[in-house]
């Protein structure tokens, strides 16, 4: 949706994702991290390596890191202790994306500004350490592992949307994946795609925001 599209006056919070939209991480750092403790070869890890059910589960907090480490263990045939694994699975976070956090703390003084990330326990610790602007530049940031829901799931954004107090319709939300923006507008939300911190700002001037740079 461009913001052309939104309907601005109905618009009475922003709802933003974090990775990929105000921090950067990626999970070839976490690969490269085990490669030394595995039996594949690196490219084989790459393969073996996927956001598959155990990795949900894990976001939801319906197994424990512990639990999801070992599903890792014999997937990616590491020889490494939980520390070792879970170093490499906080390897991942690169650094903010200050265009777009500077842009939420201007918006933030007009509109109450929320975050919703799938997140698991661990993550979410370590990136809260390593990016201390983030978690304050919003009334409240909501994670998977702490409702018990992820995006895409049509309950997940109907859980955030009655915590926050409004319809859907009244909130905008901002995710770098194209799966979530489909499903978040299935459920009603306003949404925008995010390629580049670009794309959030133009969407915040479209809302009449003028303390935007």
């Amino acid at each position: 949706m461009s913001e052309a599209a939104l309907d601005c006056g109905r618009v009475k919070a922003l709802l933003f994702d974090l990775g990929g939209v105000v921090f950067e991480f990626d999970f070839a750092d976490a690969l490269a991290y085990w490669a030394p403790m595995s039996a594949l070869p690196l490219e084989a890890l790459r393969q073996a390596f996927s956001h598959d059910e155990d990795y949900q589960r894990h976001e939801r907090a319906e197994i424990t890191a512990a639990e999801y480490f070992d599903t890792l263990r014999r997937k990616l045939r590491l020889d490494a202790s939980d520390e070792q694994i879970e170093s490499g699975w906080n390897a991942i976070f690169r650094g903010e994306i200050s265009r777009t956090l500077e842009a939420i703390e201007g918006a933030r003084g007009v509109l109450p500004c929320y975050a919703f990330s799938n997140t698991n326990k661990s993550h979410h610790a370590a990136w809260r350490a390593a990016f201390p602007r983030v978690e304050p530049a919003f009334e409240k940031v909501f994670t998977s592992s702490e409702i018990g829901l992820r995006k895409p799931e049509a309950a997940a954004f109907a859980h955030v949307c009655r915590e926050i107090g409004l319809p859907a319709q009244a909130v905008l939300f901002f995710d770098d994946l194209e799966e979530n923006v489909r499903a978040a507008r299935a459920c009603g939300l306003q949404a925008v795609q995010v390629r580049s911190p670009e794309d959030v700002l133009r969407a915040l001037r479209g809302l009449g925001l003028t303390c935007l740079r």
